[in-house]
């Protein structure tokens, strides 16, 4: 993370019953940022987010928010609020009800109540609904009594369980927007939690994935999208087209002898994004990971050749079995050897068609295949 730590979570382990959910999980946050923590079902995000509002104590571990152990201070002792999945909303309140409940809670005076909502109403666009009904809202619009709610006691550190999962694809669009500039005009500290990888790239200044309880990567968005250090991490950022490869790795090369599908190809250590992650010299198995819009599909012509050298980019030949229009592309499953893949192009070829697949080496992401704790891919094809 950049800048000084704020909040800080220092090995935190975390059970349920026999169950280990967070194991030795370390995080640093920095005042005024926006984190997502982004992963699966089951990863322990929610885990996480919950551990660190106070709703879970953790079996092991520490947490410190500026410096300050919070590690078992109860959840209203915190400085924290929490934005719900479900809202939480109490339905039988209007809008500023709602919104001032957390203040109501605190003693507030009620003239100062009646000022704080009025503020809230106008930030968030619900003038002249403060008297309506919850129930009689649509959904965007109960998001942002939820969220009017978690501001109003002004916390130091806003957390947000999958708030927008509940609302439609353009709508949760417009208010991931809304939120993300509300937190920057704001200043505050805020930590997202969400499934959606598109959601967490444009709100977050700062994305840590999880993977079974663990910190797989932590990152800037650009970081995470575009120099994944695993291969959990690469599939997750969506290169979920795999390639099994033989590679020779001789100083700032890596060689790929020729073969029945495929052309030799001599790529350059320095362009690849993921080459902190290779071993040193020698012979090696290696899983080849690219995304389906990074491949450049190129039809087969009786001119080209088989002893084609690939520079700096790997050369398949195969064939188109299925293609289909998603939107702004064709998306084509194309049929190498054993294996299959999904490669987006701007022009459409058909079922049968003969192509080659061209896979730039700065789109690459290479790992060595015991990296993945699951050897060969299935689908994978042997280079």
């Amino acid at each position: 993370m950049t800048g000084a730590a704020y909040l800080e979570v220092e090995r935190v382990s975390a059970h349920y019953g026999a169950t280990r959910v967070l194991h030795g999980l370390s995080l640093d946050v920095a005042e005024g940022s926006f984190v997502a923590l982004l992963g699966a079902s089951g990863c322990g995000k929610t885990t996480l987010l919950r551990t660190i509002a106070g709703f879970m104590l953790p079996n092991e571990g520490a947490l410190r928010v500026a410096g300050r152990d919070i590690t078992r201070a109860p959840p209203d002792q915190r400085g924290m609020a929490m934005v719900f999945q479900s809202y939480a909303l109490w339905p039988h309140m209007s809008v500023a009800q709602n919104i001032g409940y957390g203040l109501k809670l605190r003693g507030v005076e009620r003239r100062a109540v009646r000022c704080k909502v009025g503020e809230i109403l106008a930030m968030l666009g619900l003038d002249g609904l403060g008297e309506r009904n919850v129930t009689a809202l649509s959904g965007g619009q109960r998001q942002r009594v939820a969220l009017g709610r978690a501001l109003a006691i002004d916390p130091a550190i806003l957390l947000l369980d999958e708030p927008l999962s509940n609302l439609d694809a353009k709508i949760r669009q417009t208010v991931r927007h809304e939120i993300r500039a509300l937190q920057r005009r704001l200043g505050i500290t805020a930590i997202h939690v969400t499934h959606d990888r598109e959601e967490a790239m444009v709100m977050a200044d700062e994305i840590v994935i999880l993977d079974a309880g663990r910190v797989a990567q932590a990152g800037s968005p650009e970081a995470i999208y575009n120099r994944p250090q695993s291969p959990f991490v690469a599939d997750f950022m969506g290169a979920d087209n795999r390639i099994a490869l033989t590679a020779e790795i001789d100083g700032e090369t890596v060689t790929l002898p020729a073969g029945p599908d495929h052309a030799a190809a001599h790529l350059a250590l320095d362009r690849l994004p993921t080459r902190a992650a290779l071993p040193a010299g020698g012979r090696h198995a290696l899983t080849g990971q690219f995304r389906s819009e990074a491949a450049v599909l190129l039809e087969e012509t009786p001119s080209d050749g088989h002893d084609e050298v690939g520079r700096d980019a790997v050369l398949l030949r195969g064939r188109v079995e299925e293609v289909s229009y998603p939107g702004g592309v064709w998306r084509h499953l194309v049929r190498v050897s054993a294996a299959t893949f999904l490669v987006d192009h701007a022009e459409r070829f058909g079922p049968g068609t003969a192509v080659r697949v061209r896979l730039p080496v700065e789109t690459l992401f290479l790992f060595p295949t015991a990296a993945g704790g699951t050897g060969t891919p299935p689908t994978a094809m042997a280079l």
